[in-house]
């Protein structure tokens, strides 16, 4: 009698093929961060000249969920990726074990004092990830190489256990899917605002996120004893549909919305504190309101024109009582 079941597994396996050198640790260390406070566990899709990054568990704290997209240059050289299904590869992991596995690079993975004082005794000169089999097990496996701070060259392997999923299982995930937003604008600096949510998660449940399209943006919180209300003026509003505005011959000035309308969502106060973690990556960051639907947040790695990537974090609204 022969078995069938472990041959076809292993047979998977081997098909695939995967391997690159993580240029920019920091980044890449970063993004995780970001995501690793959201869900224990994320989905990483790896294809040709992007990595897709995905946390989209119904047990999300207000149900928010994050859709990556990174270009692969803008961490990885060297990079190899082969499969059977159109060169894409699709894993499930530990957010926390791929944190460990990238602090434990180099110094240069972060920046804060309180994990320079946990890094280990060396600096990678080369970090290369590689899809690996150990003991009928898959996993990343990251292979650190670099001098100690005493001068001798060392080696480090760190493996990340991993579960490769099947084509038919990819073929299930899907984005949210959302209404055309009401209005785009630029936020500020997502450390000071997350500075300002902080002190308003004492008093409330709930966070109001308000814009108009005359660059006015207001966070706020009411209940029965407390209203708060912090606004900025200013704020771009990018003109996303300026190329649909362009391709109709004979648009209609009456079908343009007033841009002193302000349009609303109410979300989960923990939730929105959540997207604001992403402040370690963030240099430009767009809020597109659905009214009374859902917040889509667009967090750019690098500036927009030249991005290397952005993560999208879906917020759904919620019923204040």
């Amino acid at each position: 009698m022969t078995y069938i079941q472990p041959l076809r597994k292993q047979s998977c396996l081997v098909a695939m093929r995967f391997r690159a050198t993580v240029e920019n640790v920091a980044i890449f260390y970063r993004i995780i961060q970001a995501v690793e406070k959201l869900q224990r566990k994320c989905i990483i899709k790896f294809t040709e000249n992007e990595m897709h990054i995905i946390c989209n568990d119904d047990a999300n704290e207000g149900g928010i969920q994050v859709w990556s997209v990174v270009k692969v240059d803008s961490i990885f050289t060297n990079y190899r990726i082969q499969s059977n299904a159109n060169n894409q590869i699709t894993v499930a992991l530990s957010t926390e074990a791929l944190l460990s596995a990238l602090r434990s690079s180099s110094a240069s993975a972060s920046s804060t004092s309180a994990a320079s004082s946990i890094l280990p005794a060396y600096d990678a000169d080369e970090l290369v990830m590689k899809l690996a089999k150990k003991n009928d097990q898959a996993v990343l496996s990251f292979e650190m190489f670099g001098v100690s701070r005493s001068g001798r060259k060392v080696r480090v392997t760190h493996d990340v256990r991993i579960e490769v999923m099947r084509p038919a299982e990819v073929e299930k995930l899907r984005e949210p899917l959302c209404p055309e937003p009401d209005v785009h604008i630029l936020l500020p600096p997502l450390q000071k605002l997350r500075t300002i949510v902080e002190r308003l998660r004492p008093l409330s449940d709930v966070l109001a996120l308000r814009a108009n399209n005359s660059g006015k943006l207001q966070v706020a919180i009411s209940t029965d004893s407390v209203k708060v209300e912090t606004q900025w003026i200013g704020c771009a509003n990018p003109s996303l549909r300026q190329a649909q505005v362009e391709e109709d011959e004979n648009p209609d000035p009456t079908e343009r919305p007033d841009p002193e309308t302000t349009f609303s969502v109410l979300v989960s106060v923990r939730s929105f504190l959540k997207f604001l973690n992403s402040h370690v990556v963030s240099t430009t960051t767009i809020a597109c309101i659905c009214q009374n639907h859902c917040a889509i947040l667009y967090v750019y790695i690098g500036e927009v024109a030249d991005a290397g990537g952005v993560l999208t974090f879906y917020i759904p609204s919620v019923i204040d009582d």
